[in-house]
């Protein structure tokens, strides 16, 4: 897995699991998903994500395409 699609796919999974936790837990949970929003909207921006960071640094491959 390529280090684009692992940051995808962990940050759908973390909205999910903080939209759970809001619904489920309590509704002070909705500050993650406001979280991970917003770490997606800079990372669009600035081109600047501090996962993808750790994740090249642990030797992940990075990828090419969206395909």
């Amino acid at each position: 897995m390529t280090v684009d699609k692992f940051v995808r796919l962990f940050a759908g999974l973390m909205i999910l699991l903080s939209l759970a936790l809001t619904h489920y837990v309590h509704p002070n949970w909705v500050a993650l998903t406001i979280f991970v929003g917003a770490n997606l909207a800079q990372s669009g921006l600035t081109n600047l994500c501090p996962l993808a960071t750790i994740l090249k640094k642990m030797g992940v491959p990075e990828g090419g395409s969206c395909s």
